[in-house]
């Protein structure tokens, strides 16, 4: 039997058919335009029977023994029960505000995100932590000042397309197939990145960045496009503010003048900045390549406006504004007590931007535990993340999370985060609940994640788990559902859609309204001013730039960039690999053949001066710390730089790429620290 559902193996959230027999899974394919044998494969869906009934999955709650020595199995009252009396314990000694609840990507940030702010918001505590500040969010933030919302490419119908520090044949397979599409049906394609990844080798032209300086080279393009008299007059007059000061901050970057701290040519730069501003309709795909360097924000708010200077926002084959769902906020943030501080509190323009987001910078759970400020933080639960190994500077994080009173972790996997925890909660994985996934809520069509088939073993879902422990924690009024479909209906009735309507349109997903270009010229964009804001008001009266980098572009955004004599190679955190996501799934066998493994990659010059082989293990040290991996000698990145793995430290704690990385210096505005590119050296395991 074929079952619609959504997988959220990764935060794609690709619709799939799901194959059951006798409840059980036995395969699951991605829907797509594509005809079947032309569509790209997901190395994870074609896994999903492997992951979702393997033997290292977490079936029944765990309770650590009383000596420390590891867990005992127990059942889900006991587990709740102990859960809900550390939350009760810590509130009465040390205030509510000392339990905080950290969220990784695993969950999806819809719903699930939606009921642990209601469980902790009723329970009084302001710290519902996600991990925006070094993923979408911080860009998510910088769009919506920009034009008030997150735009997505249109690239189906696009005629030059702009991949700026993103490879979605590793992370998004069906917006790779847009991409090709469109490129075989005449689109050129401009790829933006440092390493020469598949994409960038089919690319018409490729920009080998400079790793970190994405925002010296958008306001160069923005500085040529307005010096060349190439951008969209009409629309910046009547829908824009503040393209003077724009133009005025832009002239500091002149081509010719950044190129060559760009490592570009300005040929380069001229080139594609007058492509993408002559060549109509354009798009620009903006990734997570841009996050985790400490000027995302202003980065990302620079690559907005060159939408917006070209008047390809909100046009067919540009950059579309959503059109989101009506639903109900159930975050329940009336409740708390505004004088208790948010552990995020230096960052609040972040933590307000958005009604849902709340909360991002995850960084200042690692401060709130060891430096206590601005108060300590007691006790925490690790829903869907794997903090040890994904945060940055592993070594504190670890010396964090050991010093917690009492800490709990919700997943599907034994992880090194969980274990240092007090009580593990197994998760169902998501073809064994039903939910609505933020993409379903953010734009049209809304599609439904269902559950095909029973939790494995004594699973729960999420939904389940947090209603259970809101009801021991008192609060049976907030939590009155008793399934997930309840939930939904509640939350979805502002727009007068059930579960019901989404599983008769499961093909296809229910679309409400209709799909709508240019929006503004009805509606004002969601913004203080209702129009484009090239100068933002609102970041100049919080004594931030109102225009991106109007002051300069600053220090060396490149970590330990002030260490290169004795660091003097650049180290780039990557690559993702359709296989995994972020440090999920390498318990897997079948994902870990053909040649997987944490690998460095090296130029064939820079290995051979350093006598380093194929398949040599080797060390990779930063003033932060060391990690081991094998070299792979590989010609598409730039001599004097590598590439290392990311993600590996479950499988081999020994190369956690994150024992490298730093949180020491972070943006003013979106508290992210630059972790993705830095200044390392190399030598032999052993000399």
């Amino acid at each position: 039997m074929l079952i619609d559902t959504v997988c959220r193996f990764c935060s794609s959230c690709c619709p799939i058919e799901a194959e059951v027999e006798d409840n059980r899974l036995v395969g699951a394919r991605r829907k797509s335009f594509l005809d079947p044998d032309k569509r790209l494969t997901c190395a994870k869906l074609a896994a999903a029977p492997e992951i979702v009934y393997s033997p290292k999955r977490l079936t029944v709650p765990l309770i650590k023994n009383e000596d420390g020595s590891g867990f005992r199995e127990t059942g889900w009252n006991e587990a709740l029960d102990l859960v809900a009396a550390q939350f009760l314990r810590h509130r009465q000694e040390s205030g509510p505000q000392s339990v905080a609840w950290l969220r990784g990507m695993a969950a999806d940030w819809g719903a699930p995100w939606d009921y642990a702010n209601r469980l902790m918001n009723a329970f009084g505590s302001p710290n519902t932590i996600g991990n925006g500040s070094i993923c979408f969010v911080a860009r998510d933030f910088a769009h919506s000042y920009t034009y008030g919302s997150m735009a997505y490419p249109e690239v189906k119908s696009a005629k030059c397309i702009i991949v700026w520090g993103k490879n979605d044949g590793d992370t998004a397979l069906g917006a790779a197939e847009g991409i090709h599409w469109a490129k075989d049906h005449g689109a050129t394609l401009i790829v933006i990145d440092p390493v020469g990844t598949t994409l960038a080798q089919k690319a018409d032209v490729w920009l080998q960045i400079k790793p970190g300086h994405d925002g010296l080279l958008a306001m160069a393009m923005i500085n040529e496009i307005i010096e060349a008299n190439l951008y969209d007059a009409e629309f910046v007059e009547q829908y824009t503010i503040g393209f003077d000061a724009l133009k005025k901050a832009a002239a500091q970057f002149p081509v010719d003048k950044v190129a060559e701290t760009l490592w570009l040519s300005a040929r380069q730069i001229r080139q594609v900045a007058r492509l993408y501003a002559t060549t109509k309709p354009a798009a620009i795909i903006d990734g997570n390549g841009l996050d985790m360097h400490r000027e995302v924000f202003d980065t990302t708010r620079a690559i907005a406006m060159l939408r917006a200077l070209t008047g390809n926002i909100d046009k067919p084959g540009g950059d579309v504004l959503p059109q989101p769902i009506p639903v109900r906020n159930i975050q329940l943030r009336e409740r708390l007590d505004h004088t208790i501080l948010p552990i995020t509190h230096q960052y609040p323009l972040f933590n307000t931007f958005s009604e849902t987001w709340n909360n991002q910078v995850q960084g200042c759970v690692v401060d709130a535990i060891l430096q206590e400020s601005p108060y300590p933080v007691k006790m925490m639960v690790v829903q869907s993340g794997n903090p040890l190994v994904t945060m940055a500077d592993s070594s504190r994080t670890r010396v964090a999370f050991a010093k917690l009173e009492t800490l709990v972790v919700i997943d599907m996997f034994m992880t090194e985060t969980a274990r240092l925890a007090d009580v593990i909660l197994p998760a169902a994985s998501c073809f064994e609940k039903t939910q609505l996934n933020r993409a379903a809520i953010r734009n049209n069509p809304i599609i439904l994640q269902n559950a095909v088939i029973p939790p494995v073993g004594d699973c729960w879902p999420d939904w389940m788990i947090v209603f259970e422990l809101g009801r021991r924690l008192g609060f049976t009024a907030d939590f009155p559902w008793q399934t997930a479909e309840e939930a939904i209906n509640y939350q979805l009735e502002p727009a007068g859609v059930t579960v019901e309507d989404l599983r008769k349109n499961g093909k296809t997903g229910l679309r409400i309204e209709a799909l709508r270009y240019e929006k503004f010229r009805d509606t004002p964009f969601q913004t203080p001013s209702g129009k484009v804001e090239f100068f933002s008001s609102q970041l100049a009266e919080a004594g931030l730039s109102g225009v991106p980098f109007e002051n300069g572009f600053g220090d060396n955004p490149i970590s330990f960039a002030d260490h290169s004599e004795d660091y003097p190679v650049l180290g780039i955190s990557g690559s993702r690999d359709i296989r995994f996501t972020n440090s999920q799934f390498r318990t897997i066998p079948s994902l870990l053949k053909d040649g997987a493994d944490c690998m460095v990659d090296i130029h064939p010059d820079d290995a051979a001066r350093q006598e380093f082989a194929e398949g040599e293990r080797i060390r990779i040290e930063t003033p932060k710390g060391a990690v081991e991996m094998t070299v792979r000698l590989f010609a598409m990145v730039r001599p004097g730089t590598v590439r290392l793995a990311w993600g590996w430290g479950d499988f081999d704690p020994r190369a956690n790429l994150n024992t490298l990385t730093s949180d020491d210096k972070r943006s003013r505005i979106t508290g992210t620290s630059t972790s993705r590119s830095f200044m390392c050296r190399l030598c032999k395991v052993n000399p």
